[in-house]
């Protein structure tokens, strides 16, 4: 068979990429013999979302062409599925790729994406490796975009290196060059697929402090005299919440404090074209906003209004299209009382529901809710949807703009679901809900770790944004499929037993740690486990299934016990949950974030000394 794919050369690179995709996967797929195949690619113009593409095939070749170069990759993935293939994870151990004639090439169709907003959030402990696999995969998926935080990824990548939480693995150096280097390998990465790229978010108050924006950890350095008047005044005081840099707020009454904010940004966005998309975040710890006699005369959301605005004005003034993503987050869930964005094609709205439940879906029934007053540093997170979902509706009747939801299903919750059934089922249902909410879009915050037992969880979400009409229980029987075989079913029934047994808000921290009910759903996980005989087998989804069995065991006496009462039980449970998995992060690296998943139980679920 002689395999001919054609694009134009002078087209960007996304094009070419998706032509080495096709050849690279059809060569696998079809048989050598047979006469000649032509494929021809083709972008209409510039790549702009949502993303359309059509296939236009028969079993001597054809079309596939898109809106851009990323629409023509987009669709090249998309067709290649329709032929069978499988990308049920990042790195070639989830892929499955079929043998087939030439026959099955024909295909004759047309799609659009959904949404204009898809993509991925990078949170936890991740190698160089993790992260490019992970954009490798996104396309595949059925994503387009992908968001770096803070100025460097710095944080992820030197909890990977550095083995933070895990002893038995002995430290790596990594420095700020490293992570420099790496980000433009990533950045490189993204673009080769078209990708979309969100950057930065936080770090930018403690960087107008005189910090590097880099992390999350404390700074032993003393704050400088010359700084101390930015910083927000919190029971009198002005400094570091916390010794951290990014949790520590501004104060935005302070015109040196909004001028050397606004100046960062520009100067950012000047020296990096890259980035798609900027995001303009203030500091990560709520109740921490300045109460100085300025700052209480308006609302943080009014103030922080203007500084988007300040930041908008220079932008202009330089000639920069940057688009900027502002975000509805702990006191920025209020709206603005008096200041309103003046160019409102220059912002995207996000909203980050991040205290929200995850044993259920969005709920857009019932009568709406009002929004509590403000309290200023006296609030307290919703986590009822429908509480959550009157600050959206706040903001939206004074900004009327694009927007997509920034969620954490995998980012802290689906530890508590220890079949990925339930928490892929409530991902599916929320992004069917988008629309209805006035949203283009969802951008996951998230560990990139997070295939275990499988990630599904991901596939649902990637194919479900590509086309919301997708059925949710179609997609993960197609999934078990092609993970498990003719034990599919069997699998799905195990996996869904354990997670109705799960509470995602228990290990989450919500709820009264003592807890009767909780005692008796992990006996009952423990006895499902032990019922189950795992497929031996040495491909990927099967190896994993019996370490997650073993995992389960370990994680649900650890919650067994605390909810009997036992703190000292749970914590003993615990310690010999971390040495399992700390034995085996070698061998699951890409599967399982350990720093990540003992972080989130010891910070939150309860097992912390």
């Amino acid at each position: 068979m002689q395999l001919q794919i054609t694009w134009s050369p002078e087209s960007a690179a996304p094009l070419a990429f998706a032509a080495g995709e096709l050849r690279r996967y059809l060569a696998q797929m079809l048989p050598q013999e047979g006469g000649p195949l032509e494929i021809s690619l083709a972008a209409e113009g510039e790549d702009t979302a949502p993303e359309r593409f059509s296939v236009h095939m028969t079993a001597e070749g054809g079309a596939i062409s898109g809106s851009g170069p990323r629409a023509a990759l987009l669709g090249g993935y998309d067709y290649l599925r329709r032929l069978g293939c499988r990308f049920l994870g990042p790195g070639e151990g989830w892929e499955k790729v079929p043998a087939i004639d030439r026959s099955r090439l024909a295909a004759d169709y047309e799609k659009t994406a959904s949404f204009r907003h898809r993509g991925v959030c990078i949170e936890g402990a991740d190698s160089l490796e993790n992260i490019l696999d992970f954009i490798d995969w996104l396309p595949k998926a059925g994503y387009n975009s992908f968001f770096l935080q803070f100025k460097l990824p710095y944080a992820f990548l030197e909890r990977w290196y550095r083995h933070e939480k895990n002893p038995l693995l002995e430290p790596e150096a990594y420095t700020v060059d490293d992570a420099a280097r790496d980000t433009e390998v990533l950045e490189a990465a993204a673009k080769k697929r078209g990708l979309l790229l969100h950057r930065v978010g936080h770090g930018w108050t403690g960087e107008v402090l005189g910090y590097p924006a880099l992390s999350w950890k404390p700074d032993e350095r003393p704050l400088e005299a010359s700084k101390r008047p930015l910083a927000a005044q919190v029971d009198g005081v002005r400094g570091l919440r916390g010794g951290v840099p990014a949790n520590t707020n501004l104060c935005y009454h302070s015109a040196q404090a909004v001028d050397a904010f606004a100046s960062l940004v520009v100067d950012y966005a000047r020296s990096h074209p890259a980035a798609d998309y900027l995001h303009i975040w203030l500091a990560d710890e709520y109740n921490s906003v300045c109460e100085c006699a300025g700052c209480v005369k308006t609302t943080v959301s009014d103030q922080y209004a203007a500084l988007l605005n300040e930041i908008d004005r220079r932008l202009t003034a330089e000639g920069l299209e940057t688009r900027l993503v502002f975000l509805l987050y702990q006191e920025l869930l209020w709206p603005p009382v008096q200041e309103r964005l003046r160019n409102p094609d220059r912002f995207v709205l996000m909203f980050a529901p991040i205290s929200r439940t995850f044993e259920a879906s969005y709920c857009l029934e019932g009568a709406p809710r009002e929004i509590p007053p403000f309290a200023r540093n006296r609030i307290t997170l919703p986590t009822d949807l429908g509480e959550n979902l009157a600050f959206l509706r706040g903001w939206q009747k004074v900004f009327s703009g694009e927007s997509f939801v920034y969620d954490y299903p995998l980012g802290r919750a689906h530890y508590g679901d220890l079949g990925y059934v339930h928490i892929a089922q409530v991902i599916g249902s929320d992004i069917k809900k988008l629309r209805q909410m006035g949203l283009d879009g969802y951008i996951s915050c998230q560990e990139l770790r997070c295939a275990l037992p499988n990630a599904l969880p991901n596939y649902v979400m990637g194919h479900t944004l590509l086309d919301e009409g997708a059925d949710t229980e179609e997609l993960i029987d197609e999934y078990f499929t092609a993970a498990y075989g003719e034990r599919a079913g069997a699998v799905r029934e195990y996996l869904g037993a354990l997670s109705r047994l799960s509470s995602c808000d228990y290990v989450n921290g919500k709820g009264s740690r003592t807890n009767p009910d909780m005692v008796r759903r992990m006996e009952e996980a423990v006895e499902t486990v032990r019922a189950f005989a795992s497929e031996p087998g040495e491909s990927l989804p099967w190896r994993l299934l019996a370490y997650h069995g073993r995992y389960v065991c370990r994680m649900a006496e650890a919650l067994r016990r605390l909810a009997m009462g036992d703190r000292a039980g749970g914590r003993e449970a615990w310690l010999a949950l971390r040495k399992l998995i700390t034995e085996n992060e070698r061998e699951f690296q890409p599967c399982l974030d350990v720093y990540r998943v003992l972080e989130v139980t010891e910070k939150y679920t309860g097992f912390g000394a």
